[in-house]
């Protein structure tokens, strides 16, 4: 029997990915009104849903998204590091445009090689694999049985695949839209099962999912 379901949600959009940079671990930008709104969506869609916690990172565009999501809900709302986004070090903040000129071997590797992808010494989506697994285990072991996770999309695609037994090279197979729901359910022995991937109907209706 699974007994433990997680939903993830892939925080909606924000200021720098309008003009199409590479954002990663940095903490300069924040929601849109568009994103703001797209938060609410998800907020209304999720409506009927019982969580025991929300786990998020705490970068300001996931805890902003989670902080709309979470609002009058009773139970914790807990920051997790392990959940923050990939870290692309001196790519961050950059065009991607001038990411490609400047840095054309690196981000050629980011971009069609990512397990490969090797910066400052570090092999950052590697990383993004240890940090993945590290976070599921944290959760699973948390009191209750229903969990909201609001994350980014690079470790939300790492929590996918972690959990499905893939690996890095596999980072670029899965692809979840802004406001994407996710949803896994976890039997005793911490295996999962995929129910649900990048569902985003609520982000073109009114859908409100089933409790």
């Amino acid at each position: 029997m699974f007994h433990i379901q997680h939903h993830l949600l892939h925080m909606p959009s924000t200021v720098i990915k309008l003009i199409i940079c590479v954002q990663g671990s940095s903490d300069l930008s924040v929601l849109t009104e568009v994103g703001e709104e797209q938060a609410k969506r998800c907020k209304k869609a999720l409506e009927n849903i019982y969580f025991d916690q929300c786990f998020a990172s705490p970068i300001s565009r996931a805890k902003q998204t989670a902080e709309i999501i979470w609002q009058w809900r009773e139970n914790p709302l807990v920051y997790l590091d392990s959940l923050k986004e990939i870290s692309l070090y001196h790519l961050e903040g950059m065009k991607n445009v001038d990411a490609m000129q400047i840095y054309p071997k690196e981000y050629t590797i980011w971009r069609e090689d990512p397990a490969n992808f090797l910066m400052n010494g570090r092999y950052p989506v590697r990383d993004l694999w240890k940090a993945a697994k590290d976070c599921w285990k944290e959760m699973l072991l948390s009191p209750g049985e229903s969990f909201l996770v609001v994350t980014h999309k690079s470790i939300l695609r790492a929590l996918t695949c972690t959990a499905l037994g893939l690996g890095p090279e596999r980072f670029r197979s899965i692809d979840i839209n802004n406001g994407g729901i996710c949803v896994f359910n976890f039997n005793v022995r911490g295996e999962a099962m995929l129910e649900a991937l990048n569902m985003t109907a609520h982000m073109y209706s009114d859908h409100v999912y089933p409790g």
